[in-house]
């Protein structure tokens, strides 16, 4: 999967791959015949107002869960005559190099690009996001984040390709609680620290790989539970277990911040579990 997601000023250029050996997998570091396809982008757009931004690990998650609700919904499916309107381009995008693009938008920039087709995600846990605005306790908004039928990379509408793509990262003002382990947890490798932008886009493509990795049976349950899950980082113990584990995992091609062949987000699904 090559991730690019333009975010605090880096754009993210790597090959995310799954860590098996298909020969057709579009998450191989080595040349395949995917890379002569025409390429595509998910585009992701981020809410973040300067006055009271998302916290990190909510716009992870929502981030994840939007890609999701991409791939679920059914103007992304069927073919023929029971195609839906972005199901062509859902195609092509998943036919070559997997690629999503995450920028940010306040403001006017955000109502503009809230008008394009897409699906905007909103946190899971928005009665949470809230402070007193001190500076133990800032004002926080709940996560949004928007995303768009794949386009072509030269293909972008103006109104996605001025939006910015430098300036705040994210925090997460108190530590985020243990996660309920009867849901899916998007596991972060300790020892990696990657920008909010970048953390958001590989989260999108490990929940990409547990949603192609269950069956039927478990994608309908998950989809009709609006996709719960939880964004964190594991401890070592954990990290070294989860390798060894055979669970979906997203490794990158170095290009951006992290060495080659650093393992990133690793997809813990219960259904998915040995």
């Amino acid at each position: 999967m090559s991730s690019e997601s333009a975010f605090d000023g880096e754009t993210d250029s790597a090959t995310d791959t799954r860590a098996d050996t298909q020969n057709d997998n579009p998450f191989r570091n080595e040349p395949t015949e995917r890379d002569a396809a025409p390429q595509y982008v998910l585009p992701l757009v981020v809410h973040i107002e300067k006055a009271a931004p998302p916290a990190r690990t909510d716009a992870l998650e929502t981030a994840a869960r939007a890609v999701l609700f991409m791939l679920s919904d059914e103007r992304s499916l069927g073919e023929g005559e029971d195609e839906g309107e972005w199901a062509r381009a859902m195609r092509d995008w998943q036919d070559a190099r997997i690629r999503k693009v995450v920028r940010r938008a306040r403001g006017a920039e955000w109502r503009k690009a809230s008008a394009l087709p897409g699906l905007t995600t909103t946190s899971a846990h928005a009665d949470a996001n809230t402070g007193t605005g001190t500076e133990a306790v800032p004002v926080l908004s709940p996560a949004e984040v928007r995303v768009f039928p794949p386009i072509p990379l030269d293909g972008w509408p103006k109104e996605l390709a001025k939006l910015q793509v430098s300036g705040t990262d994210l925090d997460d003002p108190h530590p985020p609680p243990a996660p309920d382990p009867a849901h899916p947890v998007l596991w972060l490798n300790p020892e990696v620290e990657m920008s909010a932008g970048k953390a958001m886009a590989q989260a999108g493509h490990a929940a990409q790989l547990a949603w192609w990795d269950l069956s039927d049976t478990d994608r309908k349950e998950w989809r009709e539970a609006g996709f719960p899950l939880a964004v964190r980082t594991a401890g070592p113990d954990r990290w070294a277990r989860l390798v060894t584990s055979g669970l979906p995992a997203v490794l990158d091609a170095g290009f951006t911040e992290i060495a080659p062949g650093s393992r990133t987000v690793i997809a813990d699904h219960p259904a998915l579990r040995g």
